[in-house]
């Protein structure tokens, strides 16, 4: 049917009586996502292409926001929105994304810790680097296997350097997890390695979301109903006897 005027009259469905008019199901649009871009000079985002391309946004997508003192939360792609100035990380929401963080501890000694941890999907502000504000951030990253070189200074500088990969030494677990200690002595450096494994096919990388086709809701209250048992509940009659028995 075509957009008309709102003193339009429609489309005449049928002649026929008409006894119930149901919703079968949500349609999905035909034009797609809408186009997102975020421009650093104004912390804001906007659909005229200035800026950073973040991606294109269906209703049910959102924005992840991770700022440089750990803190992250998500919102709509309202062009209204504005950022704070300390924003680390700003790109379309992905629930199956792992991250990984290494920082210092304060709670433990300054120790450099490691976790690997899914970002929750919240807008009020969470912090995966813990309830000390002196924790320090060393690095975040988003490489499906990430791998670390440890550079030991001070009295243990005569340590060889060591090289971690992350997948393997820990697990992925909440992101309020304390995570796992890199080593108890003295760290000079830790930077990441380019990676030397990357996923294999059936598994689904980092910045990418899966496009398995969604089965669609059958809102339709008369599915599996026999046109007789449709007008019998709207008029009220009890049938004698069942579709399947009668002649």
């Amino acid at each position: 049917m075509l957009i008309k005027g709102r003193t339009s009259k429609g489309n005449l469905l049928t002649k026929e009586p008409v006894h119930r008019i149901g919703l079968k199901s949500h349609g999905h649009s035909t034009l797609g996502g809408r186009k997102v871009w975020f421009d650093s000079d104004v912390n804001r985002i906007n659909y005229e292409e200035h800026g950073r391309y973040l991606g294109e946004f269906n209703d049910e997508d959102a924005i992840l926001v991770v700022l440089d003192n750990g803190e992250f939360y998500i919102t709509n792609f309202d062009a209204n929105n504005h950022y704070e100035d300390n924003i680390q990380v700003i790109e379309k929401w992905n629930a199956e994304k792992v991250w990984t963080a290494v920082l210092f501890d304060a709670d433990n000694q300054g120790y450099a810790y490691v976790k690997r941890f899914l970002m929750e999907a919240t807008k009020r502000h969470q912090n995966y680097l813990g309830e000390n504000a002196e924790n320090k951030l060393v690095l975040l990253s988003d490489v499906f296997y990430p791998r670390l070189k440890v550079t030991f200074a001070g009295h243990d500088s005569f340590r060889d350097t060591i090289e971690i990969d992350v997948d393997e030494f820990i697990g992925v677990k909440g992101f309020k997890a304390k995570g796992k200690r890199i080593s108890t002595y003295q760290i000079g450096t830790i930077e990441e390695l380019e990676p030397t494994r990357f996923p294999e096919k059936n598994e689904t990388p980092n910045d990418e979301t899966g496009n398995e086709e969604e089965e669609i809701e059958n809102l339709d209250p008369d599915a599996g109903k026999s046109q007789q048992q449709v007008i019998d509940e709207i008029t009220g009659q009890l049938s004698l006897f069942s579709d399947d028995n009668s002649q």
